[in-house]
């Protein structure tokens, strides 16, 4: 049987690494059921003695696994010992990534996995010149949707030398209109940013109105200049269809009522927001909004490998687009 794959992503840029690994499991899952194939480690809740239990747990209804284990340099060397130890003789139908992330990687690490017929994939930006331009077509060519030639222009000519945001900008247009899907200037002008810092109700208006473009720069600018973290935008949109939903089935006509109902003091405006969007949206899209706001506060919290970024941009969208 053949030896197992074990490879060692290291380098500085947390999205550059995180697109190198992301790339791998692609490659190694190919056709196969992700699911069945897949065990994904991450975060700090899981020691060395998780991931020893997942490389050596026997495939189920297939041939193999690809255990994937993320921030590894959060790790000390004595720490990295039952490893080691076990990669003299690693099982077969195991695929090990380990995302080490920045920093040295242990010596006797990578000695253990080279003796495994494993390797070290340092990663890094690319060059100048002809180099970065081969790195943007060669990234534009793998994508999972279908860059054309002025957007990828546009794209490289705007990020220039912050190429670590363009993994994130890839993932965040599959994510809004799907794989496969035709992407030109206009699909991608609204994920380039801008800067100043802004009022989260921007946000949430520009969300109301159906403005998924407006939306998406509100939300850079304030992730941007305004240095919102995506949990606190998250706690934002909460509390905007929070309201919207306890509104929703109720009998209320007027913002005066709606504002009591909902405990808000002095200016019953935001009531009358909310009342006003409830009736636009009505309950299923209500609902859906709900459910969309639910599965990216888990996706926030470990449920997802996507940066917080990513997660908050793919969920603005979608809620702009149902109140289209």
């Amino acid at each position: 049987m053949a030896k197992p794959s074990i490879q060692i992503f290291s380098g500085p840029e947390p999205s550059l690494l995180s697109d190198a690994v992301r790339q791998r499991i692609d490659e190694l899952v190919g056709d196969g059921d992700r699911a069945m194939l897949l065990e994904e480690l991450s975060g700090e809740d899981f020691a060395i003695e998780h991931v020893l239990d997942a490389i050596q747990t026997p495939p189920l209804l297939s041939d193999r696994r690809i255990v994937v284990a993320r921030g590894f340099n959060r790790f000390k060397a004595d720490e990295l010992k039952p490893l080691i130890s076990l990669l003299d003789n690693p099982p077969p139908t195991t695929e090990l990534l380990i995302e080490w992330g920045s920093g040295a990687v242990p010596k006797k690490l990578i000695e253990a996995t080279k003796a495994a017929g494993g390797e070290q994939v340092k990663v890094a930006p690319p060059g100048t010149g002809r180099a970065r331009t081969n790195w943007y077509e060669e990234r534009f060519d793998t994508a999972r949707v279908q860059i054309n030639e002025a957007a990828r222009q546009l794209l490289s000519d705007h990020i220039g030398e912050d190429v670590a945001r363009l993994g994130g900008i890839l993932l965040t247009l599959e994510g809004v209109y799907g794989p496969d899907s035709l992407i030109g200037e206009a699909e991608v002008s609204p994920f380039l940013g801008d800067e100043g810092g802004v009022p989260p109700w921007d946000l949430t208006d520009a969300i109301d109105r159906g403005d998924m473009q407006l939306s998406l720069q509100v939300l850079q600018r304030m992730m941007g200049s305004g240095e919102r973290h995506p949990l606190q935008v998250m706690a934002t949109l909460n509390n905007h269809f929070e309201k919207i939903l306890r509104l929703d089935g109720t009998q209320i006509s007027n913002e005066k009522d709606a504002a009591t109902h909902l405990g808000i003091k002095g200016s019953s405006f935001p009531a009358k927001k909310a009342l006003s969007q409830m009736r636009n949206l009505g309950p299923r899209k209500i609902q859906r909004a709900i459910e969309l706001l639910s599965q990216a506060d888990l996706d926030l919290r470990g449920n997802s490998a996507l940066d917080g970024d990513i997660v908050i941009e793919i969920l603005v969208a979608r809620l702009a687009q149902l109140s289209r």
